[in-house]
């Protein structure tokens, strides 16, 4: 008897906690159950040949909004080449609507609804040894001739219970880690299926400071903890924080998702001692609109949150990604500009700005009727419109959080757009007005080289405002050498040879590295670009001014 885990990850640097942890905890029947991760993007006929080769009795999909469309198409062909095997589904995507799923897809046996640690090593022993029935099996759907038995959710397990799932670093070489310390959530967000799970459990210490010590021997360059509020239990992060930081080994990178506002200020001096890029923050933000807030059930203390995320900017050590959300209750498109405009006064080094995605089993799923918020038919089941904000104008939000990923998160335009932000009314303004360049032009349908990201902003410039492009070359070209030597000097680039015996001299009297790069600006001002010491955080070139002998 042969049972396969099957995960289809969105890409191939992504891994699936979930099918490690459930082959983990049926390690008895560890013979018996084989493991494969595929992507969405892998040809589907590859991974047919690759199910039907591995002549499993059963095989298990773990589904998610990213690959339930990708899954229904491969359960579609399967069931006709593998007539006899049993298909089985778990997941977010599945167990909030199990019945209407397995009713929908005739071909699936059944689904194993919400945590399935034990109910997978259940199953595995019904197949295996062949003893008991499926009726017996708490947290499972499944077909029964014509019928279909729902047996309900299964109660929540201790999360010290689960073996650590990663034996073999091997099969992750070049992948994101994924480790939970904690699941559930203390807090209510109506868009968020992990406020569904009201019963926070941690898991014990003791283990999690053995297991993180097995990615710091191991050199492992990111470890992504799962865990949705990591510092909603104090005395749990404070120890894992404080662990991380004693036994750093300067390479692995630890990223958590918190809630900033309950920071306190023995965390915050933990943080400013640890070494730039020994951890990286999620910080969801949603909206600033206090209306919008309390809609959402979140709970969130708006000054402390800004303070907190000051004060770790002021360290200079840590990555800070704070998240949007447009399509929120009661957040018009003026709301959601200023909600944006007072996130990007945080400095964060990145603005997220994300669309609000009804999931099926959250609150905000029941209450979307009664805010008029459409939504797609489909996965991701991404905001169409609400009460308060129009199609035309998503579009017009869909822009700008496009220009913000291309001009701000990028970190490839960070003294540019210093430079540029201020001469227009607003940061929001500022990626409003070059998304509507980008779809005037037809530009935003095309795939463009960094360069002719440039390119096209001095055109938006010369075009459509009165701001000073040679100015502004000047900050593009210093940008572009910050991250790399240039092969090829742009076009908008100040002529060099003037200065080549005065550089050349410079760099033979200073011994200066064959990988570093001398800039001199229009303003005379040299800049020396040594890309041997980059920044930990950003991976930028060191810079420094430099006095060059005109003699």
């Amino acid at each position: 008897m042969k049972i396969l885990l099957a995960a289809c990850n969105a890409k191939y640097i992504h891994s699936n906690l979930a099918v490690y942890n459930l082959k983990a905890y049926a390690s008895s029947y560890g013979d018996h159950v084989l493991l494969r991760e595929y992507t969405i993007n892998q040809p589907k006929d590859e991974i047919l040949k690759d199910i039907y080769s591995s002549r499993a009795d059963v095989v298990c999909f773990s589904c998610y909004i990213w690959n339930i469309s990708f899954v229904k198409e491969l359960l579609a062909d399967l069931h006709k080449i593998l007539p006899d095997t049993a298909f089985w589904a778990g997941g977010p995507e599945v167990s909030y609507d199990a019945v209407k799923i397995l009713e929908n897809v005739p071909y699936m046996k059944g689904i194993m609804i919400g945590e399935g640690e034990k109910t997978f090593f259940e199953l595995t022993r019904f197949y295996v040894d062949g003893n008991g029935q499926l009726a017996d099996i708490s947290g499972i759907a499944f077909r029964d001739g014509d019928r279909i038995v729902n047996n309900g959710w299964r109660e929540l397990m201790n999360l010290s219970e689960i073996p650590f799932a990663y034996k073999n670093l091997k099969e992750f070489e070049n992948r994101i880690i994924y480790y939970e310390s904690s699941r559930g959530c203390p807090f209510s967000c109506s868009y968020c299926l992990s406020s569904v799970d009201k019963k926070l459990r941690f898991r014990d210490l003791a283990l999690v400071k053995k297991e993180l010590q097995f990615f710091l021997d191991n050199k492992v360059p990111q470890v992504k903890f799962v865990d949705r509020t990591f510092n909603c239990k104090h005395e749990h992060a404070m120890e894992i924080w404080s662990y991380i930081l004693e036994h750093d080994n300067g390479i692995t990178n630890f990223h958590f998702e918190v809630s900033a506002d309950l920071l306190r200020e023995d965390e915050l001096a933990l943080m400013e001692k640890m070494r730039p890029g020994l951890i990286q923050l999620e910080i969801g933000v949603q909206s600033v609109n206090q209306d919008t807030i309390r809609a959402i059930h979140r709970h969130m203390d708006l000054d402390k949150l800004r303070k907190a995320v000051s004060k770790v900017h002021s360290f200079r050590n840590i990555h800070q990604h704070l998240d949007l959300i447009a399509g929120l209750p009661w957040e018009d498109y003026d709301s959601f500009h200023h909600s944006f405009n007072e996130v990007y006064k945080m400095e964060p080094d990145q603005l997220q700005l994300g669309f609000l995605k009804v999931l099926k089993g959250s609150l905000m799923y029941q209450e979307a009727p009664g805010y008029d918020i459409l939504y797609k038919d489909r996965e991701p089941y991404e905001v169409l419109s609400t009460r308060w904000l129009t199609y035309e104008e998503i579009l017009k939000l869909k822009m700008v959080e496009s220009m913000v990923e291309v001009y701000y998160n990028s970190g490839q335009f960070l003294h540019t757009l210093k430079y540029l932000i201020p001469q227009f009314e607003d940061p929001f303004v500022f990626y409003e007005k070059l998304g509507e360049f980008y779809e005037e032009k037809g530009y935003s349908e095309i795939s463009h080289s960094r360069m002719r990201r440039y390119e096209i902003l001095l055109e938006f410039l010369q075009e459509k405002t009165d701001i000073e492009c040679e100015q502004t070359s000047e900050y593009m070209v210093f940008d572009l050498y910050l991250r790399e030597r240039l092969k090829k000097r742009p076009e908008f680039a100040s002529d060099q040879k003037p200065f080549e015996t005065v550089v050349w001299k410079y760099r033979k009297e200073n011994k200066v590295s064959k990988t570093a790069y001398i800039e001199v600006f229009r303003n005379g001002k040299a800049v020396l670009f040594d890309y041997d010491r980059r920044d930990p955080l950003s991976n930028n070139a060191h810079t420094e001014e430099i006095e060059l002998s005109w003699c």
